[in-house]
């Protein structure tokens, strides 16, 4: 695999100009942002999984740190489109086998190809979503795509907050908590570095949520004889979150007091969950690449699933 190291002087220059654009107003390259309050000054996770995704809501702080990765992984795009793939086939099984009317998205990132409420509404039309995301440009994206969808929200909210996230009015308004939910945290997880934070989290909204619900969660998974992961996590912490990877074995905590679903917690190219190749020819207008290649998913370091709670 190549890899392009990004250097001091790159490191220092890319730093230089992203404290050298002011939040609110045009930067060095020309760009401004859609409200006043959001900085696209220094690059933010969302809008680079947009750009990795093909998007083009992001901006060139996003891009610049996007290529980055991509030069050390050069896999980052297609596995992103493999994230999206498993959110799908994940959303639809809740929606069609597990009968799941409510879905809460959290970290949902910037509205792009197949969003979790428009594969919930192709199988159930009353299916209700709520969004949650900490940056604002996910807002003003969300509100204008939603504005006209009743079974539909999005709400400004961190992960790192659970309670406020339960407590939200709109999310209260907008769902019914003593209903199973379908609680989503799908590439999310990975960008909170602390790891008891992010446990106590995961542990404190499923706490919240009825028997019967589900929680999924997909992650990236630490490898043995990466030197280069570091050199990632550089880039990821001049942006709006840092990043880590975890074992498998920390990954399956999230899921501690959950019934496994499917394969369990697998490696995506392990991953799947009830007849999905059915689901997919079901939905032959997908949006998102098919990859279907096991020694392409192999290479890519994520694994994902769903857990049940039951009480």
């Amino acid at each position: 695999m190549s890899r392009s190291d990004i250097d001091g002087d790159e490191s220092t220059r890319f730093a230089g100009e992203m404290a050298g654009s002011l939040p609110g107003g045009p930067t060095p390259d020309g760009e401004t942002p859609p409200a006043p309050d959001i900085d696209i000054s220094k690059p933010h996770v969302a809008r680079m999984y947009d750009y990795f995704l093909g998007g083009k809501n992001n901006y060139a702080a996003d891009r610049e740190a996007a290529e980055q990765v991509i030069a050390m992984f050069p896999q980052t795009r297609l596995g992103a489109r493999a994230n999206r793939r498993f959110l799908i086939d994940a959303v639809r099984w809740l929606a069609g086998e597990a009968g799941i009317r409510q879905f809460i998205d959290i970290g949902s990132g910037l509205p792009t190809q197949q969003n979790v409420h428009e594969v919930a509404q192709e199988i159930a039309a009353d299916a209700r979503v709520v969004y949650v995301d900490n940056d604002p440009l996910v807002r003003v994206h969300a509100d204008a795509l939603l504005a006209t969808d009743g079974n539909t929200a999005v709400i400004e909210a961190d992960l790192r907050d659970p309670q406020a996230i339960l407590n939200d009015a709109t999310l209260r308004g907008h769902l019914d908590l003593s209903r199973p939910v379908g609680l989503l945290m799908v590439a999310v997880l990975h960008f909170i570095e602390d790891f008891d934070t992010a446990l106590a989290s995961v542990r404190h909204l499923c706490d919240g949520l009825p028997s019967g619900s589900y929680l999924v969660i997909s992650h990236g998974l630490a490898q043995e004889g990466r030197d280069d992961v570091e050199e990632v996590r550089k880039v990821y912490r001049r942006s709006s979150s840092s990043a880590v990877v975890r074992s498998r074995a920390e990954i399956a905590r999230f899921f501690d007091g959950l019934t496994m679903v499917g394969p369990g917690l697998a490696h995506f190219a392990d991953w799947s969950i009830g007849d999905a190749a059915a689901r997919r020819r079901a939905y032959p207008d997908d949006r998102v690449v098919s990859i279907d290649d096991r020694s392409f998913l192999a290479g890519i370091p994520m694994m994902g699933g769903i857990g049940r709670i039951d009480r």
